[in-house]
């Protein structure tokens, strides 16, 4: 039998998932509330004390993180990237992606980085997602 805390954070997870698999999309914080079936009020408390930011700035990384794959990955102008994984403003794409990784999207696509074949991907995932807003991580490995 689960307990009412196992019940909650089972709930918050879903949320937590429907935002993974709706990134591209505006944060809807009512439906993510129903998920969490809680108030909108208490979901945002309760996402921010069990997950360590915000359900928008949850979003907002993960957001970045799909930017960052695809800047490494596509050809696809920074403007498009922009509108694939869902922010409406060049600008404030910008904005985010500097204050989140610590450069600007061009800047991120252009640097030249060898790829490393020795490190586990889990490790290099882990080592370019970024953390949270204002922490950005250091442009070079260690």
């Amino acid at each position: 039998m689960r307990t009412a805390e196992e019940q909650a954070n089972r709930r918050l997870l879903r949320a937590r998932d429907a935002i993974d698999r709706a990134y591209d999309q505006p944060l809807d914080i009512a439906a993510l509330a129903r998920i969490a079936i809680v108030s909108e009020a208490h979901f945002i408390r309760t996402f921010k004390t069990t997950f360590g930011e915000t359900p928008h700035r949850y979003l907002q990384r993960r957001r970045i993180e799909r930017a960052m794959a695809l800047l490494r990955t596509s050809s696809l102008t920074v403007g498009e990237i922009c509108v694939e994984v869902g922010f409406a403003s060049p600008a404030t794409f910008t904005r985010t992606f500097r204050e989140v990784v610590g450069m600007t999207p061009s800047s991120y696509r252009d640097r030249d980085v060898a790829p490393v074949t020795s490190v586990p991907t889990c490790f290099e995932k882990a080592w370019t997602r970024p953390s949270s807003f204002g922490q950005a991580a250091p442009a070079v490995r260690p």
